[in-house]
């Protein structure tokens, strides 16, 4: 009866020992073995993107010409338009120069633009992270930030050869210094709790009592200059409720994220031009 029984137990045992020794393994060999996996798994993640890409590709193709052809003068106008913003960007560089030599203050860490595919997402319920198909080969540093044409997207929390892993906005181990439109006083945004199928959403917490926002009439929110290695004046999102913290000193409420941050398959990774920064 009791090998019988110990046979049945046998691989629960097993798992038990494997269990207790990688417990009791050095972090320096659990490091090593993670990242071992990770690169070996990389060519897969990468590879189905580059399939998924190519789907991409013939599914277009099938597209009429007076499809294109009407895609194209949206692209034309856009084009356009990006060309008078680049204008008064370069115009506003000019000034921001000008002032920083007049009053004599350090300039806003320069910033070399990388874009990248999104190889992969991985929403939970703890945290929200995407891989994206450059990494060390590209220079791309841990701790860079990863924007979009709709503002922050998220920060290099791993970099690979191939790939790096980027921490989003909605994810709850995600932090930043914030502002609210219009206002300079710091407030401090962290991702929210996030459902799969819902708008994607964060918190923000120490909000001064004067400041007001519904979802009828929301408040911007956007980095703030004490934000790391965020330039200030991306955004974030809107936050649509507030509500004095338990304290009552502050307001803590939602920010209302953008509903593209769940479909992204390209983003920018702001690599800085100084090693130190």
């Amino acid at each position: 009866m009791f090998p019988k029984r110990f046979d049945q137990a046998r691989p629960f045992v097993t798992l038990g020992i494997i269990l207790l020794g990688w417990i009791f393994l050095p972090l320096a060999i659990k490091s090593f073995s993670r990242a071992t996996f990770f690169e070996i798994q990389a060519p897969l993640i990468v590879a189905d993107s580059f399939v998924r890409d190519l789907q991409t590709f013939w599914s277009n193709k099938a597209h009429s010409k007076e499809e294109l052809l009407k895609a194209g003068q949206q692209v034309a106008g856009l084009i356009a338009e990006y060309e008078i913003v680049n204008q008064t960007n370069a115009h506003l560089e000019a000034e921001v120069l000008r002032l920083e030599n007049l009053l004599n203050i350090p300039s806003l860490p320069d910033f070399r633009f990388e874009p990248a595919r999104v190889a992969r997402r991985d929403f939970s319920g703890w945290w929200s992270r995407m891989t994206i198909r450059k990494g060390s080969n590209y220079g791309i540093p841990v701790g860079a930030p990863v924007v979009f044409a709709g503002g922050v997207v998220g920060r290099v929390v791993e970099v690979h050869h191939y790939t790096a892993v980027v921490d989003l906005i909605t994810s709850q181990t995600f932090r930043v210094a914030a502002t609210a439109a219009g206002d300079t006083r710091p407030l401090s945004y962290q991702g929210g709790l996030n459902n799969s199928f819902s708008a994607p959403r964060g918190t923000v917490d120490f909000v001064p009592l004067d400041i007001y926002a519904t979802v009828a009439a929301p408040k911007h929110l956007v980095t703030s200059s004490l934000g790391g290695v965020f330039p200030p004046g991306l955004t974030i999102g809107d936050i649509t409720s507030l509500d004095p913290s338990a304290d009552g000193l502050f307001k803590s409420g939602e920010v209302q994220l953008d509903p593209r941050l769940g479909t992204l398959t390209e983003v920018t990774v702001l690599v800085p031009l100084s090693p130190e920064e």
